[in-house]
């Protein structure tokens, strides 16, 4: 019969095969083993990597392995690899192929933190557990539904933004105002998105663009702007390609002029400009990007918006260049901005 048991220093060594060697103190342990073994080979689900001294099936070693290959925002990548992380503390070496739904259950139940966390570790441990099938050809477990309601995030009207830019503009340097008012304005970019502009990505056919490794979906998006803030640009001092447009005016050393601006100048600024008009409780994001996405409502479809305003799951390859194509994206932005100066006659002539 295949596999056999050979006595060694202090105890016995079963092999099976060429990949399967397993040590044991005493002959009944090594006897049981090498039944078990062959009973698996029998039935056809004996994996030898089961068994293998490295323990390459392990939790924490596949973990390892699907976080390098993900490619994805800093961010991100630092959250899935603090939820694994958490994971791994759990199950260690524990084999992938034992890990159950009652096991995740568990693991995501006892976590402290509000379900909309909790409903993101599922998400992450359901595209783990689907790589390895993919990879390993493991049979991914049944994954726990957390239930959570968003947070409430308080918008104003765009009369309200219209006060808000202009005490930016009175407080803050210009790029910060810029920055700002460019978040309110074009929709579909994020704020660390826009902070990662470089004076090249700001294009001579009035083109914002996002590079893939600076967007969160790690696709280019390409926004175009309005003639006023083409205007704008075209105004400043033109920088060398490869410098940050949104970089400090004043400074020194590692913070010096030239260098890009921190990751919450554009939220203290605003907070700023806010607490100075006596404006309560709503934040960059909200008063920004969901005040003008809402307010457009009004003059487009939710298609439109989607599509041509907030470009959620739209974004084109860099060569769309074109900007007939970009039309429905500058009509939004320009009315986003006809809104703020004139919101009674926009919204009469609109209708």
């Amino acid at each position: 019969m295949k596999g056999n048991i050979y006595p060694v220093d202090g105890g016995f060594r079963v092999r099976y095969g060429r990949h399967i060697q397993k040590r044991f103190r005493s002959l009944e342990e090594a006897e049981r083993f090498l039944t078990g073994i062959r009973f698996k080979d029998d039935e056809g689900t004996l994996d030898a990597r089961d068994y293998a001294s490295e323990n390459p099936l392990s939790f924490e070693t596949q973990a390892e392995r699907w976080l390098a290959t993900k490619d994805c925002s800093t961010s991100h990548k630092r959250n899935l690899t603090y939820w694994l992380g958490l994971a791994a503390d759990r199950w260690g070496d524990r084999n992938v192929k034992t890990i159950s739904f009652g096991d995740i259950e568990d693991f995501i139940r006892d976590q402290p933190v509000g379900n909309k966390t909790k409903a993101e570790m599922v998400n992450c441990l359901s595209q783990f557990f689907r790589w390895l099938e993919k990879r390993e050809g493991i049979q991914p477990p049944e994954m726990p539904v957390v239930e959570y309601t968003l947070g409430w995030r308080e918008i104003i009207d765009l009369t309200t933004q219209q006060r808000i830019l202009d005490e930016v503009q009175r407080i803050a340097p210009t790029r910060i105002w810029i920055g700002i008012k460019w978040l309110a304005t074009y929709v579909s970019i994020r704020p660390n998105e826009m902070r990662q502009l470089r004076e090249r990505d700001i294009n001579v056919n009035g083109m914002l663009v996002c590079r893939p490794a600076t967007t969160k979906e790690r696709k280019p998006k390409l926004v175009p702007m309005t003639d006023e803030d083409i205007a704008l640009v075209r105004s400043l001092p033109k920088g060398l390609p490869d410098l940050y447009f949104f970089r400090r005016e004043q400074g020194r050393g590692v913070h010096g002029v030239g260098k890009q601006i921190g990751v919450a100048a554009f939220y203290h600024w605003w907070v700023r400009a806010c607490r100075n008009l006596g404006i309560k409780g709503v934040d960059l994001y909200g008063g920004t990007r969901h005040s003008s996405a809402t307010a457009m409502a009004e003059f487009f479809t939710k298609d439109e918006l989607r599509e041509h305003g907030t470009m959620h799951g739209t974004n084109k390859a860099f060569e769309r260049y074109f900007q007939r194509e970009h039309a429905p994206s500058r009509e939004i932005y320009n009315q986003i901005r006809l809104s703020r100066s004139r919101p009674d006659d926009t919204k009469t002539s609109a209708k």
